[in-house]
């Protein structure tokens, strides 16, 4: 999804995302009057390392997009683009500007041109903007903003006179004669000719506006070479494996280095040069998998135009069924366990009244619904705002992992038969329960979903992946048919009859079972203090064991009678705060994330690794895993523990990395999606120079073997 820009409470002239600093400017040193000379231009300011595309990005990225709104009898020319640099990012390589460019925009202003007039009644010409870019380092990140910019009619708008200079001195100049292009089989020739003197004998980058036609890594030498003939320059370099486009004209951009440049003199040449020779047959592109083609689709489209493209309806239908049916699986996930108990006791509880199991089953749908939308929406704008963020996001805070394990401590003490709600809440309150039973159910919907979304269920890693990457109202739709899957069974079960009927009668045997359901309560109190002590250490998560001992003993102190009772309890509160200030802090402080269990195997994930890796021609297997998900522990000890696939991935010399996203961490969820996904767990084997290759939730071995064949 693309990541909002972080605007001003009003429209402004600037907007600052963590990347980038754009700003509209204007130079109109004669003021806005027909004939007068007048630009505007997107000013943007990268971030170290950071990035921005030219015309033609290159192996990967996409152009920025200017879309201008401007008073009537004032249109808007095309960009005039700098020249830009060529960026390497590991056996590829992109053009495009770091630092700081100025993307200048000619505006013509009619003859019959009527000044209008500002809100304030003063004379002025409003230029509003909306602009999309594509910011990468090695992820990258498509980010939007919308500028407002008003100019004075009469007198000088020139305050940016020398940003606008600059980046005319580095626009290409025209050359007088158009040059020549041969295609000679996989090779292409160029020769450009009435080039001046100042570049002549000097080494010249090549950029083609035309996009994958070259091989746009390749490097001088036996891949690329160039020679001068006086005032002629000609080049040879290799095609693009892939290439996807056999133009009868290309239009060209060559460029001095830049120590070769000086001070007010051009620095770039253009040509529309004719080709001739026959273009070889286009080799077809790779194809990815469906699922991550559609999620892919998806994000370039919305990173491409300020108005992101909908998918295609049947795309979004089987979205829609994928989310359906990932819901369904879910309940077949160890993380939904407790709720299960919960249910069942509750459905067992309620035998022989249809009626009753009818109001529950509906009671439950609701809280599930309600929650999975609520959490959903609540992505979705936090996406929104700039934060990354993916499904599961609630658990990688440690507040809220701790908060669940002392509710799960205290449904487990409830269940045990420590204490009954209805001892310790006053009366009127277990009077409404008892007119309400609803209430209860509803809740345990709500339950479900949190204690639920850590899990990634198969087909609902596309679905929520596209998600992200859809209008609110679809995205929505989405997360709504996941929570219908996780609610059906129960309100299949209330509604059919023939469900109900298979469900035992009352009797004693239940006690006996409530009290056999505190402790998968209690093993989910045991997990959630793993997760909290992978993010805050085993300080934190001793400190968590000793807050939770302090609530068990002050619950108990409240099933006491008369004036015992209130000494014991006072007592224990004191203790459980003065322990809370004393060590409480040590939950919520976050450390650097554990040793990997074998740093000899496992490396830790960074898209420089990757790169660093695959330039090196070796193919990795990154596991996107966090400590909250159940299933990523489970494939953990399972698939990626067999001795004799982790023996194939030594043979085939595989690098293994490991990207934890227990903690919130920006890079990986951007990793995830460009992926098409925006959850864990995500195994993705990725060979130099092929598409990633995405492996199902639920890992097989078999299916990982399928894949290291094909490398």
């Amino acid at each position: 999804m693309p990541a909002a820009a972080q605007l001003a409470p009003k429209t402004s002239a600037v907007v600052t995302t963590p990347h980038v600093r754009a700003e509209l400017i204007a130079h109109a040193p004669d003021g806005v009057s027909p004939g007068a000379p007048v630009q505007v231009g997107l000013q943007i300011t990268h971030q170290p390392e950071w990035h921005t595309y030219w015309k033609n990005a290159g192996d990967s990225g996409l152009p920025t997009e200017l879309a201008f709104t401007l008073p009537a009898g004032i249109t808007a020319g095309d960009i005039a683009w700098p020249v830009p640099t060529k960026i390497p990012v590991g056996t590829l390589a992109n053009y495009g500007y770091e630092g700081t460019v100025l993307l200048p925009v000619p505006l013509t202003v009619a003859s019959n041109f009527q000044p209008p007039a500002t809100l304030a009644g003063t004379p002025g010409a409003e230029i509003r903007l909306k602009a999309s870019w594509l910011v990468c380092r090695k992820e990258c990140i498509p980010e939007d903003g919308e500028f407002a910019l008003t100019l004075p009619l009469q007198g000088s708008t020139a305050l940016h006179k020398a940003e606008f200079d600059a980046a005319r001195a580095a626009e290409p100049v025209a050359l007088r004669q158009p040059g020549a292009i041969e295609v000679d089989g996989q090779t292409l020739k160029v020769r450009l000719e009435g080039l001046p003197a100042a570049a002549r004998g000097k080494t010249l980058d090549f950029f083609p506006e035309t996009g994958e036609v070259i091989r746009t890594a390749a490097v001088s030498g036996k891949d690329w070479t160039q020679a001068w003939d006086g005032d002629t320059w000609t080049a040879a370099m290799p095609l693009a494996e892939q290439r996807s486009a056999s133009p009868d004209a290309m239009p060209v951009v060559v460029a001095l280095a830049a120590a070769d440049r000086a001070a007010g003199q051009p620095v770039a040449w253009r040509a529309e040069a004719p080709v001739s020779g026959t273009w070889p047959a286009a080799v077809a592109r790779t194809e990815v998998s469906p699922a991550l083609q559609a999620a892919l689709a998806g994000n370039a489209a919305a990173a491409g135009s300020a108005a992101p493209a909908t998918p295609a309806a049947g795309s979004f239908w089987m979205a829609l069924i994928g989310a359906l049916v990932g819901g369904l699986l879910l309940n077949l996930m160890p993380c939904v366990f407790p709720v299960l108990a919960i249910k069942v006791l509750g459905f067992a509880r309620q035998a022989g009244d249809r009626s009753a199991h009818r109001t529950a089953g509906i009671a439950y749908t609701a809280g599930v619904m309600v929650s999975v939308l609520a959490l959903g929406g609540a992505m979705l704008a936090l996406r929104a705002a700039g934060s990354q963020l993916g499904w599961g996001f609630q658990l990688q805070s440690p507040a809220v992992v701790a908060a669940l394990a002392a509710l799960f401590t205290l449904i487990g003490l409830n269940l045990a038969g420590v204490f009954e709600f209805g001892v310790m809440a006053p009366s009127r309150v277990c009077t409404a329960e008892a007119r309400h039973p609803v209430a209860n159910d509803f809740l345990s919907g709500v339950l479900a979903v949190v204690i639920a979304s850590p899990c990634s269920a198969p087909f609902m890693g596309a679905s929520l992946g596209l998600a992200i990457a859809l209008p609110a109202a679809e995205a929505l739709l989405l997360f709504a048919a996941l929570g219908l899957g996780l609610a059906l069974p129960y309100l299949l079960a209330a509604f059919v009859p023939a469900v109900a009927l298979l469900l035992p009668r009352p009797g004693p045997w239940m006690q006996t079972l409530r009290r056999l359901l505190a402790f998968p309560m209690f093993a989910t109190v045991a997990w959630l203090v793993w997760v909290l002590g992978q993010q805050s250490g085993v300080d934190g998560a001793g400190a968590l064991l000793a807050l939770l001992v302090c609530l068990a003993a002050v619950v108990w102190a409240f099933t006491l009678r008369g004036r015992t009772r209130v000494v014991v309890a006072s007592l224990l509160i004191a203790v459980s705060a003065l322990l809370t200030g004393a060590i409480g802090r040590n939950v919520l402080q976050p450390v650097e994330p554990a040793a990997l269990a074998s740093s000899a195997r496992w490396q830790k994930w960074s898209t420089e690794r990757v790169s660093e890796l695959n330039s090196g021609g070796q193919p990795v297997f990154i596991d996107f895993t966090a400590a909250w998900c159940v299933t990523c522990q489970y494939n953990k000890k399972s698939t990626l523990a067999d001795t004799q696939l982790l023996a194939e991935f030594d043979t085939r010399k595989v690098a293994m990395l490991r990207a934890d996203w227990t903690r919130r961490d920006p890079a990986i969820t951007a990793a995830l999606a460009a992926l098409g996904r925006n959850g864990v767990p995500v195994y993705v084997l990725q060979a130099p120079g092929k598409p990633p290759v995405v492996l199902t939730e639920i890992l097989g071995k078999d299916e990982v073997r399928a894949a290291l064949a094909n490398l």
